[in-house]
């Protein structure tokens, strides 16, 4: 099992949401984030100034079998890609164990596997 964590833009959170559920990732959890990037610099937003220090996106994690990794990371770096600075980070790291807290069973076979 795997865990997949990716940050993206929130402008870009509806199209990826929509494209992960269209390829059978049915849970995931996800949250507002706030960070610091590397682009420090005071921009102008309908006339309003504004500091990029930091840096609002959404933070998404996905638990899912190993063979769904590369599948699941690629539709994310198609559908959050702009090309621009500040477009994210995907990161994946391994999960020891899982436990179902309705049945107590563990392992894998908790994931759900539509295919």
């Amino acid at each position: 099992m795997k865990r997949i964590e990716a940050i993206i833009r929130k402008t870009k959170f509806e199209d990826v949401k929509e494209a992960l559920l269209k390829s059978d990732i049915d849970w995931f959890e996800y949250h507002n984030v706030h960070g610091i990037g590397q682009t420090r610099e005071e921009r102008i937003y309908r006339g309003v100034q504004y500091s990029t220090d930091v840096i609002e996106r959404v933070a998404l994690t996905i638990v899912c079998r190993d063979h769904f990794v590369e599948p699941t990371v690629k539709v994310i770096l198609k559908v959050a890609y702009t090309g621009e600075i500040g477009d994210g980070r995907v990161f994946v790291s391994d999960m020891i164990d899982t436990w179902s807290i309705r049945t107590g069973e563990n392992g894998d076979t908790v994931l759900r596997d539509k295919k």
